[in-house]
């Protein structure tokens, strides 16, 4: 995998495709009548989105664009250490970078608080089992040696879970953290950040846990390992 710089800026591009897919869809999706008009055109085209830039960015990065994945994947060796503060950086500024670049192109203020109240201890509660779920797909088939299936798995999942999670799957602090600059149907009120990222946090963890008993092959492939 290439280092350094190159797998800097892919996550931050990754990361902004991302959050411009997320939320793009979410304000043409809200055009919508229905809540389930609005909901599944978003998860399909988000959850394809994902697929693609995982697919494009895997080789350069590992394409984790999202905090809890890049963490997780340091502390089981996947990652030098000494790259982390690049990718989270990265990650939120593509995030932020995205949510702005919609807002924009759908003719929206460049960043707007978001005001939609999410701070429910079930949708708190669902940020854990977002998480949960994503990274053990992740970490089951890497350490399986499925590295390929990664991309469409994982976007297959996301576009699942924004359906059948009733927080809609943030599963990301980065993601997070940048839907606060939207006041549109993706967004969130800055008092839902702090409880979804600890969720996620937690969610991720445990994943994390469960996947080194559960998936016995030791080594992460060399096609995820970086040393940037």
């Amino acid at each position: 995998m290439s280092g350094g710089a190159r797998a800097v800026v892919a996550e931050l591009v990754g990361t902004a495709l991302l959050l411009l897919a997320v939320v793009g869809s979410g304000i043409v999706a809200s055009s919508s009548d229905t809540a389930v008009g609005a909901l599944f055109p978003h998860a399909v085209v988000v959850g394809l989105a994902l697929a693609v830039i995982i697919r494009l960015l895997q080789p350069v990065s590992g394409a984790h664009l999202n905090p809890v994945v890049t963490l997780v994947d340091a502390a089981l060796g996947g990652l030098a250490r000494r790259a982390v503060p690049g990718y989270l950086a990265a990650q939120l500024g593509g995030a932020v970078l995205g949510v702005v670049g919609a807002n924009l192109l759908f003719g929206l203020p460049a960043a707007t608080v978001g005001t939609t109240d999410r701070g429910a201890a079930t949708l708190v509660a669902s940020e854990v089992v977002a998480t949960f779920g994503l990274v053990l797909v992740i970490l089951g088939l890497v350490r399986q040696g499925a590295v390929r299936t990664v991309a469409p798995a994982v976007g297959a999942y996301v576009a699942a879970a924004i359906v059948l999670t009733p927080s809609t799957s943030f599963a990301n602090p980065a993601v997070t953290v940048a839907r606060v600059l939207t006041d549109s149907y993706t967004g969130i009120a800055p008092d839902g950040v702090l409880p979804f990222v600890v969720a996620q946090l937690g969610g991720g963890t445990a994943a994390a846990a469960l996947a080194r008993w559960l998936f016995t092959v030791p080594d992460l492939p060399a096609e995820l390992r970086s040393t940037p």
